[in-house]
């Protein structure tokens, strides 16, 4: 099995959690472990946060970030055609998840590099590497470039599900897996969605990712204490 199969199946497994759970945040219905013998890890601020029983992050002052995996909602191009007649292509579909792959990857960049952590592009004993996907992708407005002003009135730009897993360069010793689903909230009533206000929703949600990965980086270096903070 290559690692890319591995991959593509625990994104599987992931979105199999997230379509057989009432709640996402109920994790006396997640596993205690996962295959490969990861924790789970109670009290975190993101939705399943699995570790390496003895794992020490305090080490790590760089990061690698790989390119995102995105994949959208199972059916999403379908039903946005159904809705928008036919104007959701497969060209759009490889834009926007080009388009979301980059912005991760600039903004977790921002963001740790803000935290302290220096980004790398070569293995050694202080870099962690990063392997980030966005699945269950579900874009309300997504942009088609079609001629004219694309819009839709909504109450959200949509949601998304960060699939991330954080290995030791050097050994690439799987440390960790989180999984964390995150919906854009709006102002709580129907407005005007378009592309400008799908990206904005998109990068408040990256920064809300990356800000938590940062401090806990952070955290760790500073106390030695590899255990997320509540």
């Amino acid at each position: 099995m290559t690692t890319r199969t591995r991959f593509v199946g625990f994104l599987s497994l992931a979105l199999l959690m997230l379509a057989t759970s009432v709640s996402f945040a109920a994790r006396k219905e997640l596993p205690a472990e996962s295959p490969e013998g990861l924790k789970l890890v109670k009290g975190t601020k993101l939705a399943a946060v699995y570790m390496k029983e003895g794992a020490d992050f305090s080490g790590y002052d760089k990061v690698a970030i790989l390119d995102c995996y995105v994949a959208f909602k199972k059916n999403w191009k379908r039903e946005q055609n159904r809705e928008h007649f036919g104007s959701v292509s497969d060209r759009d579909v490889a834009r926007i998840k080009s388009k979301l792959a980059d912005e991760f990857k600039k903004v977790f960049s921002e963001e740790l590099v803000k935290k302290g952590n220096e980004i790398s592009s070569t293995a050694a004993s202080d870099v962690l590497v990063l392997r980030p996907a966005i699945i269950n992708l579900d874009i309300n407005a997504p942009d088609t470039r079609e001629p004219g002003i694309s819009y839709t009135i909504a109450a959200s730009a949509g949601q998304m599900t960060l699939f991330l897993e954080l290995y030791d360069s050097v050994t690439s010793e799987l440390l960790a897996r989180v999984m964390d689903p995150e919906a854009d909230r709006g102002f709580g009533t129907f407005t005007l969605q378009n592309e400008v206000t799908g990206r904005v929703a998109a990068d408040h949600i990256l920064r809300k990712w990356a800000d938590i990965l940062g401090d806990y980086l952070q955290h760790a270096r500073t106390t030695g204490e590899s255990t997320p903070p509540e």
